[in-house]
């Protein structure tokens, strides 16, 4: 046989005929429906996204909306915040442990943390002690080991007042000072310290500093309450409006994407 003669009868052999087109329509057409396998499909889809969503909101990324203007400036009621559980290390549910942190919590950073009173709250507030830090206030001015703090985030809503009170006295086991000293001590908001901030805890403050309920009212925050790094403004909008859909018609456009520093 010659070549062509060849390639024509193994063409030949490729081509579809319209009878064997319809007999294939034919048995997709009449194959039985079997509801199960869909179900089966469809649970396993669903059981893969819930285990991926669980995942990422234990391990990686969690949502968190501002509640109070306590870091007005840096932060607005109405934000809505993605925090990266992981760079801190995330911590193990149930388990009590924490996976490695990618690094240490610092100066300056925004950080979110389980309430030290009330641990079902979470808080957001800008970390500006670190173990064996020494720190103090004067006149609203922090003082951090000796030098002053340049804090171009801070704002003064009320810097014409200094509440005082009992809620402060707590700081007297912290105090740098002579015995005389700590039993005259009277801090304010204003005015407080000099404080040694004691191993594996933090001292948390608010950019609002004249509105905001801190370290200075309640005490340090331990390593163990750390929660995360916010990254980014995800949604915002205003609630100071009577308008029930304020989420909808009330949206602070030019907040969204916005990097949180």
């Amino acid at each position: 046989m010659s070549e062509s003669a060849r390639a024509a009868s193994d063409t030949a052999g490729l081509v579809v005929t319209a009878e064997q087109k319809a007999e294939a329509l034919t048995r997709v057409n009449t194959r039985r429906w079997r509801p199960w396998s869909f179900l089966w499909e469809w649970a396993r889809s669903l059981v893969l996204a819930l285990l991926m969503f669980f995942f990422l909101h234990v391990f990686i990324m969690e949502a968190f909306k501002i509640p109070s203007g306590s870091m007005e400036g840096t932060l607005r009621v109405g934000d809505f915040l993605l925090v990266n559980k992981l760079v801190y290390g995330a911590e193990l549910p149930v388990a009590g442990k924490r996976l490695p942190a990618l690094r240490q919590p610092d100066r300056g950073d925004v950080v979110v943390f389980k309430f030290p009173p009330d641990p079902s709250k979470n808080f957001v507030k800008r970390l500006v002690g670190l173990p064996g830090d020494t720190l103090q206030m004067e006149s609203g001015v922090l003082i951090r080991n000796g030098v002053r703090v340049e804090e171009q985030y801070v704002s003064h809503e009320a810097p014409d007042t200094d509440p005082g009170g009992e809620e402060f006295r707590w700081q007297r086991d912290h105090l740098v000072a002579t015995a005389h000293a700590e039993r005259s001590y009277m801090p304010s908001r204003d005015n407080w310290g000099p404080l040694v901030v004691p191993p594996k805890h933090y001292f948390m403050l608010g950019d609002n500093r004249d509105n905001s309920y801190d370290s200075r009212y309640w005490g340090f925050v331990s390593d163990s309450l750390i929660r995360g790094q916010p990254l980014v403004v995800y949604y915002s909008y205003s609630p100071d409006s009577t308008d029930g859909a304020a989420w909808l018609t009330n949206v602070r456009w030019s907040r969204l994407g916005r990097r949180i520093r």
